[in-house]
């Protein structure tokens, strides 16, 4: 029986299987589909602490601590880059956002800029539109790519003697009175387990729901265009102050952009590639929401379009609990599109609550019981990180 099973393979799970083998624990990861199948993989990539709530800024700031050695740590390549973020104001009224947004992070004590004029952006990226009034610039952020970052973690876990099963999907959290006590695959396997970390994304409420608890998740579609290789034209991160388009020239010169585009009327259950293809019409805002920032998007070859799905809590802050009533249940869970830039201290976090340690984190404002009875407006999407 091994000391904790972990539901889930994205950048959360993967990190947390990687924390509980080195330090000596007996982990199994189980996987539906492949490694970075879902959210981690489909995500830009982004390593941001800018435009972080307070709540996770802390967080942020010692995930980006934590990257810059990971590929020494792990023994594989992530594509970590520590180049910047920039956020850009495309109108007089997302100055504003952007001037506002600088103040307020530097409030919290980060590094960030204001950039007050198209020059000072282009002296930073050239390839940004004239057109664009302002931004702001952290140059801490940086990205990674997503799927061998994930794998990097696994592949280190598996060296510490955690066991990855994906493939393997689950269907059930077992429950003995007021204990989670292990896990049922799809196949029917029980597997026991002395604690159990639920890193499902869009899957979680309904491992959640019958054991009595509530994950409010919106699902979100986000479309993603990946360019043929380019010449090298910025290395940082971009984004716009109303999140709705982002992007990034990888290490390989594609240019890998996202915007996001609605609700996606499925069940999660029913996840297949062809519900999750973007229309033609989507395709088309997304490029052009692009191009009015990076003109260079116009011409650019297409390699690769796909959709994604982002889990959307109402606060846009996750659910890391592991006080939720039931013993032996950590849940790590709606990251709303910018989990994957914490995930080494998500992976941390989770190793902590799975072993009854102390985190070293308030995480008084990520309990999944914060949502009962809340009448709060739900908050937006951000792209990025």
């Amino acid at each position: 029986m091994p000391d904790v099973v972990i539901v889930g393979g994205g950048i959360s799970g993967a990190a947390a299987a990687y924390e509980i083998a080195r330090a000596g624990h007996s982990v199994t990861l189980f996987e539906a589909r492949s490694l970075a199948a879902m959210a981690s993989g489909w995500t830009l990539g982004g390593v941001r602490q800018s435009g972080r709530d307070p709540a996770e800024l802390p967080l942020a700031k010692a995930a980006v601590a934590r990257w810059g050695g990971l590929d020494e740590e792990l023994g594989a390549v992530t594509g970590y880059r520590r180049r910047g973020n920039l956020r850009l104001a495309r109108t007089e009224a997302e100055v504003g956002v952007i001037r506002d947004l600088v103040a307020q992070q530097r409030g919290l004590g980060l590094e960030i800029d204001y950039l007050p004029d198209n020059a000072a952006i282009r002296a930073i990226a050239p390839a940004i539109a004239p057109s664009v009034l302002a931004a702001s610039f952290c140059p801490g952020d940086g990205h990674a790519d997503p799927i061998p970052a994930v794998r990097a973690y696994a592949g280190a876990a598996a060296r510490h003697g955690a066991v990855i099963r994906d493939g393997v999907g689950v269907r059930a959290l077992i429950r003995s009175g007021e204990t989670i006590t292990g896990i049922e695959t799809n196949d029917g396997e029980i597997v026991s387990a002395g604690r159990v970390i639920l890193a499902t994304g869009i899957h979680a409420p309904e491992l959640l729901r019958p054991l009595g608890l509530d994950l409010p998740l919106r699902i979100r579609l986000v479309c993603v265009l990946q360019s043929v290789p380019l010449p090298p034209l910025f290395e940082q991160v971009f984004g716009v102050a109303n999140a709705d388009a982002a992007g990034r020239q990888e290490i390989d010169g594609r240019l890998r952009v996202t915007t996001g585009i609605g609700d996606w009327p499925h069940e999660p259950g029913s996840w297949s590639p062809d519900n999750l293809a973007p229309r033609a019409a989507d395709i088309a805002t997304l490029i052009d929401r692009v191009t009015q920032v990076l003109p260079v998007m116009a011409d650019a070859g297409v390699s690769r379009i796909w959709g994604g799905l982002i889990d959307l809590t109402p606060d846009a802050l996750p659910a890391i609990d592991a006080h939720t009533g039931l013993d032996g249940l950590v849940v790590a869970a709606g990251f709303s599109g910018h989990g994957f830039g914490i995930g080494p201290i998500t992976g941390e976090i989770l190793a902590d609550l799975a072993l009854m340690r102390q985190p070293r984190f308030d995480l008084s404002p990520f309990r999944l019981g914060r949502f009962a009875g809340s009448t709060a407006p739900d908050s937006v999407l951000t792209l990025h990180g």
